[in-house]
């Protein structure tokens, strides 16, 4: 079936989409090439390389690593979550990007997500709970990304993206909103956090489970562009690491203030011990009718951090973590800051207490883990502490205390 891929109001393409699979066949006809989403090249021809339209298209789809995922789909009796993508006709909230049938003539201000009501059925379903009947797939949440389980909700005339947690411990949304805290503490962009409950749907649970709460930092005029469509605007020369490439990529495309958000943003990262900061969970804003890049995205998705997936006597904030997407390690990673005299240490004192609050909320979280995990916080902003003050005195770096993950015990 022939759909006009649509760029708020701006026709950009003609596709022929293979419903029962949700495939893009081939451009049929292309109108405005410099509203294609990011990173599609022409072929010779002039056409958007097929394989490249369609990667991008099922990157719009709920990935096959979402928790619950395979239920969901027999729920439905379906193959693949790319099926999902026409009934919805594309729409996301995180971009302006549609398809349009040729056989009905749609307007982007009668179905987009931002100014219309959605089912929540989708979203439901995902969490475990299937309405009765048929499920409404009019929703966002054919189109949202990551593997934990999430659905969009509107409350109060707000579109609010609901977050779970992984088991045994559930933290994740716990330590988003302590991520919040901290960025609010410091004056960083992001995208705030709140913590919510719902309950469960195992009947045989007698807890409630902790959920975050995000708002929707997009709007009905701009774009979130994921920092790999901007690293592949580009091939990577083999003499320049991974940083300076996406800073180059940054420079190429005009997005102001990229060195300056990925300081703020690695500097979390480390404090927080972020295991997963891949290219799909950081990004760029930009005006979906001008094209004008706005800068980074404020921070978000900070749940895979401070241990949220350890036993207590794993919990090591010395030793060396493993980090995303520029080092594979955090001590060698937070040396591409280049400014770090804008962090407000003092900002951050009881930091650990606030942790602690937060963290007592959960029928999950233990004391004795609780308590460690809270230290090791403490410790981390020390760390980070001895790593800038030398730089922020320009002087010399005193004898650094022992990183041997042995040496720390907690003090409880």
């Amino acid at each position: 079936m022939e759909y006009t891929l649509m760029h708020k109001n701006v026709a950009v393409a003609v596709l022929e989409i293979f419903e029962d699979t949700g495939t893009i066949l081939k451009t049929l006809e292309l109108m405005r090439p410099e509203h294609l989403p990011l990173g599609i090249r022409l072929t010779p021809q002039g056409k958007p390389e097929t394989k490249a339209i369609n990667d991008w298209w099922s990157d719009r789809a709920i990935p096959s690593t979402r928790q619950g995922l395979r239920d969901f789909l027999e729920l439905l009796h379906i193959f693949s979550t790319a099926e999902l993508l026409p009934k919805c006709f594309g729409l996301s909230l995180s971009d302006q990007y549609w398809v349009r049938p040729s056989n009905k003539p749609l307007e982007w201000r009668d179905v987009n997500f931002f100014e219309n009501e959605f089912s929540e059925d989708v979203g439901n379903a995902l969490f475990g709970r299937a309405a009765d009947g048929e499920l409404d797939l009019m929703s966002p949440d054919n189109t949202s990304d990551g593997w934990l389980k999430k659905k969009w909700v509107v409350a109060d005339g707000k579109r609010l993206l609901i977050k779970g947690g992984s088991p045994i411990l559930y933290q994740e949304p716990l330590n988003e909103v302590i991520a919040s805290a901290i960025m609010r503490r410091l004056g960083i962009a992001h995208a705030p956090y709140t913590l919510t409950w719902d309950a469960s749907p195992s009947a045989l649970e007698t807890y409630k489970m902790p959920l975050s709460a995000c708002e929707d930092f997009i709007t009905p005029q701009t774009d979130l562009v994921s920092a790999w469509h901007i690293r592949e605007t580009g091939k990577k020369p083999g003499h320049i690491s991974e940083y300076q490439h996406f800073l180059a990529r940054c420079d190429a495309l005009s997005i102001p203030g990229a060195r300056e958000s990925l300081d703020r943003m690695l500097a979390v990262d480390y404090l927080i011990v972020n295991a997963d900061r891949h290219y799909n969970n950081f990004g760029a804003v930009r005006d979906a009718e001008t094209l004008e890049w706005l800068g980074l995205a404020p921070i978000f998705d900070c749940g895979t951090s401070l241990w949220y997936d350890a036993v207590v006597g794993a919990i090591r904030p010395r030793a060396e973590q493993k980090s995303k997407p520029f080092r594979g390690k955090h001590g060698e990673q937070i040396e591409l800051v280049t400014d770090i005299a804008w962090l407000d240490f003092p900002a951050l004192r009881g930091i650990d207490e606030e942790y602690s609050e937060i963290l007592r909320q959960s029928p999950y979280i233990e004391d004795n883990r609780r308590d460690v995990r809270c230290i090791a916080l403490r410790e981390r902003v020390a760390m980070l502490e001895r790593f800038a003050l030398p730089r922020a005195a320009a002087v010399s770096e005193p004898e650094p205390e022992s990183d041997d993950e042995d040496d720390w015990e907690p003090e409880l």
